[in-house]
């Protein structure tokens, strides 16, 4: 980014959500990280694991049948390490996003919601725009996009998308800081657990076991992560 006074102002905004959210919980307000892990691949061996058995490792086939890929759209509560509404599918579409986002917030409907993700097209596109406004209640004109209003422009949504007083908002992270966003921490733990030495023999299948996983993460495993960056500059 050009403006390193905007970087790292951008970066402490995020930080300060993340220190903020348990206190924020409290109070209702549902602080997540959201994301889109795409290109799942639905991999099956071609030939059965063998056991470790004594003085003998594991022994995994190196070869597989590829049966197609799904896209995973995940938010990651912050104050509860919960993994809410997972969306998996075929594609990572403007609709899908919004779908996601729209299921999420139908958790807790009269909620505040404050939705942390990256500066992907599809985060600020019309069809977001248009479903906070009417999650919201806000009947103000939104212009026509590519022409005139809030819809007029990627800055100009994201404007709109940001704002901090409506009820359904979001924070964005710069550009190229990933890490800065909490469900891409999850989402190795998916790949580690689950997916890195998965046997999948249909993207159906796949679907199920990302499904199931997070069920089961959410029972047993989900805590909140501890963030301890504050946005300065580390020392090197």
């Amino acid at each position: 980014m050009e403006d390193e006074t905007q970087f790292r102002e951008e970066v402490r905004g995020v930080c300060k959500r993340y220190h903020q959210a348990q206190a924020l919980h409290e109070q209702g307000v549902h602080v997540v990280s959201t994301d889109e892990k795409t290109g799942i691949q639905a991999l099956e061996r071609i030939h059965p694991t063998r056991p470790m058995q004594p003085g003998k490792v594991e022994a995994v086939e190196f070869e597989y049948q590829r049966h197609g890929t799904q896209a995973l759209i995940a938010s990651f509560e912050v104050a509860t390490g919960q993994v809410i509404c997972p969306s998996i599918g075929d594609t990572r579409t403007e609709a899908d996003f919004v779908a996601h986002i729209q299921a999420a917030v139908a958790t807790d409907p009269q909620g505040e919601w404050v939705f942390i993700c990256d500066q992907l097209n599809t985060h600020k596109s019309e069809g977001l725009v248009r479903a906070i406004a009417e999650a919201c209640g806000i009947s103000t004109d939104l212009g026509e996009k590519g022409k005139s209003g809030i819809l007029h422009s990627m800055a100009s949504r994201a404007t709109f998308l940001q704002d901090a007083s409506h009820r359904i908002r979001f924070v964005y992270t710069p550009k190229h800081c990933s890490w800065l966003n909490q469900v891409e921490i999850w989402f190795g733990i998916l790949t580690r657990r689950l997916l890195k030495r998965g046997n999948f023999a249909s993207t159906a299948q796949l679907k199920q076991r990302i499904l199931d996983f997070i069920h089961f993460f959410n029972q047993t495993l989900a805590k909140p992560f501890r963030w301890t960056y504050i946005g300065k500059p580390l020392q090197v």
